[in-house]
């Protein structure tokens, strides 16, 4: 384990301005919360010259596929987003697969839209990212090229998957980089309590962890298909997890990363001082998320 053990000015500056955003009942509901079921895969994104996108749309989803042009790079990020599983992709995912491309030095990296709650829970949202990998596996990636890269649910999302490929006798991908991952949607950690007062995101929301998502359904919460944090981590690939210190989801990450070590997993786990949840969307603008993206570069590095 590592830690970041003092906040820059942007990064402390960043979070009472998300702080005092999120306590805002008005800016919360009507430009946080609103449409958040409603994807931006449709809308228009400029990306850097260097860069081509392709669009893929299966029967249930769909996926973009950025590649590097003229990149001799033959892995690719399965990148699985976040939005506590009720939140379709948006476009500051596409600017975090460019990054992934670039601290991957010319990596590709598969985007999927995959379905959300209510309308579409548990098992939806697992069975997508499967589907995505297969197709992988399909255009000639080997498990050995393929790196799952997700924050929030995408992070717990890509442990479990990593369940179920241990579960099917399945061949693991090459890593995990998971950013504040959601891994107990039990809500059991001590953080959910002792960082509620802290959290600048989800600290003014009084009940958002005090109930059963809705893509849990009919399902047990504890269920490691769902909550990744009660599965059995032996035979895991190497993982990289980040997390602030100010998240209620903060046990999420410190949980996982002692079970998996316990249970032979090579893990590097980064404690960031007075950060946010997923504070990497911030990009290169703090100091912190700068350091984050530059990690996951040499994370990629010792997977080669």
């Amino acid at each position: 384990m590592s830690e970041n053990n003092k906040v820059s000015r942007r990064g402390a500056i960043a979070k009472e301005l998300i702080s005092g955003f999120n306590s805002n009942a008005f800016f919360r509901n009507n430009f946080i919360e609103e449409d958040r079921s409603k994807s931006d895969i449709d809308k228009k994104f400029n990306y850097p010259e260097h860069f081509q996108v392709e669009r893929i749309d299966l029967d249930d989803f769909s996926m973009e596929l950025l590649t590097w042009k003229d990149s001799k790079n033959d892995k690719v990020v399965l990148q699985l987003h976040g939005g506590g599983y009720v939140t379709a992709l948006r476009n500051s995912y596409r600017t975090m697969a460019g990054l992934y491309s670039e601290v991957g030095k010319g990596v590709s990296v598969l985007t999927i839209d995959y379905r959300i709650a209510p309308e579409h829970p548990f098992p939806a949202a697992l069975d997508d990212a499967l589907c995505a990998y297969r197709w992988l596996l399909d255009k000639g990636y080997t498990e050995d090229k393929i790196i799952l890269g997700g924050d929030s649910a995408g992070g717990g999302l890509a442990m479990a998957m990593c369940h179920y490929f241990k579960d099917n006798s399945m061949k693991m991908p090459l890593g995990i980089v998971a950013m504040s991952p959601w891994t107990d949607l039990t809500s059991s950690g001590s953080s959910y309590k002792d960082n509620k007062e802290k959290d600048p995101i989800f600290g003014h929301r009084n009940d958002i962890f005090e109930n059963d998502s809705p893509y849990v359904a009919d399902e047990s919460p504890s269920n490691p298909y769902i909550s990744p944090l009660f599965g059995d981590f032996e035979g895991f690939p190497p993982m990289l997890i980040q997390v602030g210190t100010e998240e209620m989801l903060l046990s999420d990450s410190l949980s996982v990363a002692t079970k998996a070590k316990e249970a032979g997993v090579k893990v590097k786990l980064t404690i960031y001082e007075g950060m946010f949840h997923v504070f990497q969307l911030t990009a290169t603008i703090l100091p912190e998320s700068k350091k984050a993206w530059s990690e996951v570069g040499k994370f990629f590095e010792v997977l080669n």
